[in-house]
């Protein structure tokens, strides 16, 4: 994390960006391209909003288990994936049934596995024919265009829930469990409610890409968008306070006051929300604050890795065993995540409020029973409560949110678009386009 000097009183910029999560920070790389002079505030002590990484004992743990698909479009974009050197997880599924755990893979990605796949009885000829119906448009479909002003240009006629959707294609038994599980874990919520336009956009990445994880952890790609700044990232700067002030906006954190003549609120929606509520003699951000869905994840260490495979892997059985939607013995994938000899396991839980947090113990057994391993000498190296991990994407599923909330004040990040590392940088990049276009209008 770099050092970077106070500032005093007299200190102003063109543009100031509060928050430096991937939205703000891909805003504030687009701006200094253009030419203009840009600040970054940070309130943590590190970029990257929702996206950090820790050591703990030689091993590397997100806070929250997640992945980076190079197949998103503005991933594909605007980051440098080489140079994060990935760590490709499998293309497929572990899958717990009754009778062992079971694999679906990718028939062109994986073709080793293509006889476990069939073996595994989950491919039945009408539960795939459904499964098809309901997938056919993530295939055809882009994730979508947009014009100029941020509309999207490709809308689909008709959007509803996930669970209506396979409803509506007759998905059912346990190829439907299966999709259901993997879901549950992507999107953060068990009850289908989540617009099924943007879970099928999301099976199109799946479908064409393979998500990993950095050699360095998830933070490294924040990181490698904030090292392209000139002026480093002030953290440690929680913001108090915006005002209009002799046509400039007038920024205030603890030790620390800036004039600006553009701000861009880049910030979680709550956050973002009452600080936009005092400028303006009331104004707010435009979206309201939506709801937020959490998730409670563990890290093992291991002596022995329960599986082999380098999957994800979900409890598909009618009756699951306990609390998780997930699980992955993620040094398979990402040997670099765990030191030599040692093996790191993850697991995901939908947390919240109106659910039971569950214990270690709870968590442990589950994990061990979705691999058919024993788990009796697992070591807990980390473990994370993320109540606002991602924000809700009911249907239907439209254009991103204006980047202008008012003369001089813009805002972007992940739930003004999509709910996705994908949606995240986009805004990031729609915020900035806005900024600029008094000079290109």
């Amino acid at each position: 994390m770099a050092c970077v000097p106070r500032w005093t009183m007299t200190d102003s910029c063109e543009v100031l960006v509060v928050g430096a999560g991937l939205a703000g920070l891909q805003c504030a790389r687009e701006l200094q391209a253009a030419g203009r002079e840009v600040r970054v505030w940070e309130a943590a002590d590190d970029v990257g909003g929702r996206i950090r990484t820790e050591h703990r004992d030689g091993f590397l743990v997100d806070r929250g288990f997640q992945v980076l698909n190079p197949a998103y479009p503005a991933v594909r974009r605007w980051v440098d994936v080489g140079a994060l050197d990935m760590q490709p997880f499998g293309a497929g599924l572990g899958v717990r049934r009754d009778d062992g755990l079971a694999v679906l893979a990718h028939p062109l990605r994986e073709p080793q596995l293509i006889a476990g796949t069939f073996g595994s009885g989950l491919a039945k000829p009408r539960e795939v024919a459904a499964l098809l119906r309901w997938a056919a448009p993530a295939i055809v479909r882009s994730w979508g265009q947009y014009d100029d002003g941020g509309r999207r240009t490709a809308v689909p006629v008709r959007d509803v829930t996930l669970r209506q959707a396979m409803d509506d294609a007759r998905l059912a038994g346990g190829l439907r469990r299966v999709v259901e599980r993997f879901f549950a874990g992507v999107l953060l919520e068990d009850d289908g409610s989540t617009s099924n336009d943007f879970a099928r956009l999301l099976l199109r990445t799946f479908a064409f890409g393979v998500p990993g994880l950095p050699r360095l952890g998830m933070q490294a790609l924040p990181r490698q968008l904030a090292a392209a700044l000139a002026t480093p990232v002030r953290t440690g700067t929680a913001v108090d306070s915006i005002r209009r002030e002799g046509g400039s906006m007038l920024v205030r954190a603890a030790g620390a006051e800036l004039r600006a003549e553009q701000v861009v609120v880049a910030m979680d929606p709550a956050s973002a929300e009452s600080l936009a509520l005092g400028i303006d003699g009331g104004g707010a951000t435009g979206s309201g604050v939506p709801a937020m869905k959490g998730v409670l994840t563990h890290w093992f260490a291991a002596s022995e890795p329960p599986t082999r495979l380098n999957l994800l892997c979900v409890d598909a059985r009618e009756r699951p065993g306990g609390p998780l939607v997930n699980t992955a013995v993620v040094s398979n994938a990402a040997p670099g995540y765990a030191p030599a000899g040692r093996h790191l396991v993850q697991t995901s839980a939908l947390f919240g409020p109106g659910r039971p947090v569950p214990g270690d113990d709870a968590v442990r057994r589950h994990a061990a029973e979705i691999y058919g391993a024993d788990a009796a000498g697992w070591e807990l190296v980390a473990r994370h409560e993320v109540p606002n991990a991602l924000p809700v994407q009911p249907p239907p599923l439209g254009s991103p949110q204006p980047a202008e909330i008012s003369p001089g004040l813009f805002a972007c990040g992940d739930h003004r678009a999509t709910a996705s590392i994908q949606g995240a940088l986009e805004s990031g990049h729609l915020a900035a386009q806005a900024v600029l276009r008094p000079d290109f209008g």
